[in-house]
């Protein structure tokens, strides 16, 4: 039972290590040039606009608000749970071994999120097709610090479309190749990867970030069986969220 655990808490920790959203410090020392990511929005040099401000109970309160292309009510995820999400994978990831190094940013600071954020998660399954989807929301004092992340997480895409990881006793191979779908954001990022590991099972998932303003939402598709097309269902799931930036 303990294998079968920690066997899909590390394919979740891979998958949600590449959504670009959450990661680091609030300081932004993810680094990448306008040439690298021509789709991520650059920070601006204007006079910033006021930023709302949101408690993880606003936060929960419209992840309560949505629902899959099924009907289903996504499932607010206690905050205790998150937090214990985190400080597990942040566990995983401290001897963790990215190969080639130069993937690294993508997955070694991921178990991370700025102190000076709030943040929710939702989750909903469907037992029809084997697909979990999971919706997380953070909000930041710091609006940069998401577009940074993201212009990030585009930069690593593309030389990184095969990597590994080895991460509490397993293996894991990931291929990851970029999706054309954007949200109503600022900016956007969306990711189909796939994780193999040393024991046949797999698991495929379509990642899409959108940032708007202070709020970063990352929606999630895991399964078996997971395509590009999946999209559509999770931009609706970010745009609903971004609405109310």
């Amino acid at each position: 039972m303990q294998r079968t655990s920690t066997t899909a808490a590390i394919i979740t920790v891979a998958v949600l290590s590449l959504t670009g959203c959450g990661t680091g410090s609030g300081t932004g020392s993810g680094t990448a040039t306008a040439e690298a990511t021509p789709s991520a929005a650059q920070p601006s040099s204007s006079t910033p606009t006021p930023v709302k401000t949101f408690s993880n109970a606003d936060l929960s309160g419209l992840l309560s608000t949505l629902r899959d292309d099924q009907g289903q009510p996504l499932t607010v995820v206690p905050a205790a749970q998150i937090d214990q999400g985190i400080l597990r994978a942040k566990e995983l990831f401290k001897t963790a071994v990215v190969s080639p190094e130069t993937c690294k940013p993508l997955v070694d600071s991921n178990a991370n999120v700025p102190d000076d954020s709030t943040y929710a998660g939702g989750t909903s399954i469907s037992a029809d097709d084997k697909t979990t989807i999971a919706v997380t929301v953070i909000a930041l004092k710091d609006a940069t610090t998401m577009t940074q992340q993201l212009a990030a997480s585009q930069a690593a895409a593309a030389p990184c479309k095969s990597f590994t990881i080895e991460v509490g006793g397993q293996k894991i191979t990931t291929e990851t190749t970029p999706v054309d779908a954007k949200s109503d954001g600022d900016a956007s990022f969306a990711a189909l990867s796939t994780q193999h590991l040393a024991t046949a099972q797999a698991q495929t998932a379509l990642t899409v970030t959108g940032v708007k303003g202070n709020l970063a939402v990352t929606a999630v598709k895991a399964g078996p069986a997971v395509t590009q097309t999946a999209s559509a269902e999770l931009i609706k799931l970010i745009n609903t969220v971004l609405a109310h930036d």
